[in-house]
């Protein structure tokens, strides 16, 4: 069973910085793909970054493009969301998730963070 839990969330100002963490229980957490997607009010959820492999060729949604940066340590089972130049539109609920090699969908969720850019 693979369980993840964020961390890092809260209220900023636009402009500013933010890193989420997701820390990862479980096994073969390297050969996940790893991802962050985040939830607006009255929004249905939505891409942000993900990251194959350890290494691998990121992908950013293209409102985040520039400003997010995503990575993982692999020694700390921690997955990371680097956030700068924050804007009010950023604000949201953030998860992070977990999806195996051979499975299609991301099938582990984390409980969320909220991220509030105050403009």
């Amino acid at each position: 069973q693979v369980q993840l839990a964020e961390s890092g969330g809260g209220l900023v100002q636009a402009g500013g910085s933010l890193r989420l963490s997701c820390a990862v229980s479980g096994r073969n957490f390297n050969i996940y793909t790893m991802g962050w997607f985040r939830q607006a009010p009255g929004k249905e959820r939505g891409f942000v970054a993900a990251e194959r492999r350890p290494g691998g060729s990121p992908n950013y949604a293209d409102s985040v493009k520039g400003r997010f940066t995503i990575s993982r340590d692999s020694a700390r089972n921690t997955v990371y969301l680097q956030m700068n130049s924050l804007k009010p539109e950023d604000t949201a609920v953030y998860y992070c998730a977990g999806r195996c090699p051979s499975c299609s969908d991301y099938t582990y969720w984390g409980q969320g963070t909220q991220v509030t850019v105050s403009s």
